[in-house]
């Protein structure tokens, strides 16, 4: 009884939130391994092209993606492979210049497949998803900085997100941007 007068409570907003949901993911994009297909990388797309002459399965070159005509059935897993590697080293940049700037110690960073999160923070460890590389670079800012303010603060109390504001003043813009496109940040 108690628990259905909880659900009870909370049945409306449980809906609205549901219709949120499914009004964010109902133009999700499908990209397809076809040449002329676009491709998400820093906010950026870029146009795939089918070659069977190049020696490595993927590229990113000249403003396209290439990939290997014969590693097509495999495109998925090279893409993330892809935003994997240039994620350790383009997220390494941006945390090691916002650690400074909020005064935290060395991190560790990873790039993962985290599966429902954008990144996470724990241990001195901070782990950002694949898809995060294909947001714009102030949207990867801000997920960089949010992660960053919980080495300080492990909740999203107001305290929290004063730090964040302090160093990221439109954080609000990117954290909305991330809300209304998340569901497109996909292969």
């Amino acid at each position: 009884e108690r628990i259905n007068a909880i659900v009870d409570m909370k049945r409306f907003w449980i809906h609205k939130s549901i219709a949120e949901f499914r009004e964010l993911n109902r133009t999700k994009v499908e990209r397809k391994v076809v040449s002329g297909e676009g491709f998400l990388f820093m906010g950026r797309s870029y146009r795939l092209k089918l070659d069977g002459t190049i020696d490595i399965p993927l590229a990113l070159t000249n403003g396209f993606f290439i990939l290997r005509e014969k590693d097509a059935p495999r495109a998925k897993n090279l893409f993330i492979g892809f935003y994997r590697e240039q994620g350790k080293k383009h997220l390494s940049q941006r945390v090691e210049f916002y650690r400074k700037k909020m005064g935290i110690g060395n991190v560790n960073v990873r790039v993962l497949d985290l599966k429902k999160r954008w990144a996470s923070w724990g241990n001195k460890n901070l782990n950002f998803h694949w898809k995060v590389m294909l947001a714009p670079m102030s949207v990867i800012d801000y997920i960089v900085v949010h992660e960053l303010a919980h080495a300080k603060r492990k909740d999203h109390s107001h305290a929290f997100w004063e730090m964040v504001e302090s160093v990221m003043p439109n954080y609000h813009e990117k954290k909305e941007w991330l809300r209304v496109n998340g569901a497109n940040l996909d292969i």
